[in-house]
């Protein structure tokens, strides 16, 4: 399979095409996502035949698929529980990048515990009508449509009343405003929905069943070996430019990768190894302790995220393997910065154009403390451990057998 990859891209790879010609001969070719289901623009490979896809075509050095929150949770969500309608309007615009998607999940009041949001759906005739607040919304300001959740029965307990729907988010009644980061970057935002319109062809799943939906969707977004974000080629979260040639993009997005870019494109492993690869860090023997430390953990994680991956394609609710996948991605961050920053010793003091690099790894290092937090915070992923591998008593919480609407909120 890998043999054949390789011909395709070395007889179809050329920089000079507009970057939305290749991706649309990409996804033609079922090379660019090779996991998906053979019907919908893929090989149905397996992950690990996938994965050698992608080397191959690196090899090859051609330009990768899109990426981004389209690729690696929607289409997911969408494969799960989407009818053959929905897949047939949704997934041509996500596999050739023609569609800019985000995530509108969290809240000011519903981060941690995502049960608990309060943004409504209420039923008119045809569509819902939506008000709310969403936050940590990455790449809102460029989005075509979103997967949002919203609470369309408030007389049953908060996870129950909740739907999943793909939301336009190019409407009247959507007002999207950006969060600055210590990074310097802006690539969050916190959206306000006042009585924005989303079609009940547009729900995905069943009614008040969104809980589910999110869940399988958060598997996706917890998996650190997701290869719908880490080996894309377009960054994480902005608009692409379809015109410009690939070099020509390419070239532009070196230049104006960000921090959450870097850290969610894969990217930042080939600028670590560079920069340890310079350093006396590689025969230091407490460094190669932790670098082989480091190693060790990335291979759990990949094998735990085979196992994750598979019990969903079974049909299974994801398990806690999702909420150690999680725990194991922040810390891989985290030691990954600890290093770099090492390697580099009194370099890595500096930031921007002067910095090795050219400041690329320490923005990601800035970034890093999002990974403990973003996908679900660190101390809510060792509850959902403590509770279902461990067998450990859940924390009282007596608003989950109650009518929503008579649980108190902060602002109530």
């Amino acid at each position: 399979m890998k043999h054949e990859a390789r011909a395709w891209f070395e007889a179809n790879w050329d920089p000079e095409l507009a970057l939305g010609d290749w991706w649309e001969t990409l996804a033609a070719s079922g090379w660019g996502f090779p996991a998906w289901p053979e019907e919908w623009f893929g090989r149905g490979l397996s992950g690990d035949a996938a994965r050698s896809v992608s080397a191959e075509r690196a090899r090859v050095g051609a330009f990768g698929p899109p990426s981004g929150i389209a690729t690696f949770l929607a289409a997911p969500s969408i494969f799960a529980y989407g009818t053959e309608e929905q897949k047939r309007r949704f997934l041509p615009g996500i596999a050739m990048g023609q569609q800019v998607w985000c995530q509108l999940f969290s809240e000011p009041e519903a981060g941690s515990d995502m049960a608990s949001l309060r943004t409504r759906a209420v039923r008119d005739g045809d569509e819902w009508v939506v008000s709310g607040q969403k936050v940590w919304n990455s790449g809102a300001q460029f989005a075509d449509r979103a997967i949002l959740i919203a609470r369309t029965d408030p007389d049953v307990p908060k996870h129950r009343g909740i739907t999943f729907f793909l939301f336009d988010m190019r409407q009247a009644g959507v007002e999207v405003r950006p969060l600055r980061e210590m990074t310097g970057d802006a690539a969050f935002n916190e959206v306000f929905l006042d009585e924005a319109r989303v079609a009940e062809t547009d729900r995905l799943g069943e009614l008040n069943d969104g809980w589910r939906v999110a869940m399988t969707t958060l598997s996706h977004e917890r998996d650190p070996n997701n290869s719908g974000l880490s080996q894309g080629g377009g960054t994480a979260f902005e608009r692409p430019d379809l015109a410009l040639s690939v070099a020509e993009y390419r070239r532009r997005q070196s230049k104006d990768m960000d921090a959450m870019s870097i850290a969610l494109g894969g990217g930042i492993g080939e600028v670590f190894e560079r920069i340890v690869a310079r350093s006396r860090a590689a025969v230091e023997p407490a460094r190669r302790q932790q670098l082989m430390q480091l190693h060790q953990l990335r291979q759990a994680s990949k094998f735990s995220g085979l196992r994750a991956r598979d019990a969903v394609r079974a049909g299974q609710q994801p398990g806690p393997e999702v909420s150690t996948l999680k725990l194991l991605g922040a810390e891989i961050g985290r030691r990954t910065r600890d290093l770099g920053l090492q390697a580099m010793g009194a370099q890595g003091t500096l930031c921007g154009a002067d910095a090795p690099e050219g400041g690329l790894f320490h923005k990601y290092a800035l970034f890093t403390p999002a990974g403990s937090i973003a996908g679900g915070s660190d101390e809510v992923n060792r509850n959902i451990i403590g509770e279902r591998v461990l067998g450990l008593p859940k924390e009282p919480d007596e608003s989950k057998d109650r009518a929503f609407r008579d649980v108190r909120s902060s602002t109530s």
